[in-house]
């Protein structure tokens, strides 16, 4: 949930107001029913298993900066790479993409959702 909340606070409140500031009250309630389904779908995640995946995430950023640091950025990028691949087969993740499927429709566009970061170094965004 927190995360959710995180990725919820970087959208600019202007891009929010914008969006919605035009709807009519049946678009409001079906909106607000369509966060309340996203809010169920969102406790149904495992969050001991979102608990261990931040604690590695944790784990893995200090050796990922050390890394990047002694100048081993291959080894830094293989192992950020790995580890999110790891993530994205996680059953607590599996749940959040599609809870967040719930929302897409309503969610104002996000101008680097889009993003291809597969060329992005790890160690250029520390």
């Amino acid at each position: 949930m927190k995360l959710w909340m995180s990725i919820l606070l970087l959208i600019p409140a202007s891009a929010l107001t914008q969006d919605f500031r035009n709807m009519s009250e049946s678009d409001m309630a079906a909106m607000m029913q369509q966060v309340q389904q996203m809010q169920s779908c969102m406790a149904k995640i495992d969050q001991g298993e979102l608990k261990t995946l931040e604690k590695r995430s944790q784990q893995l950023s200090g050796e990922v900066k050390s890394l990047c640091a002694d100048g081993s950025r291959n080894q830094a990028q293989e192992k950020a790479l790995s580890f999110g691949k790891e993530v994205a087969r996680s059953s607590a993740m599996k749940t959040m993409t599609e809870c967040g499927e719930i929302l897409k429709d309503i969610m104002p566009k996000l101008p680097f959702a889009d993003a291809d970061s597969s060329d992005q170094h790890v160690c250029d965004t520390l």
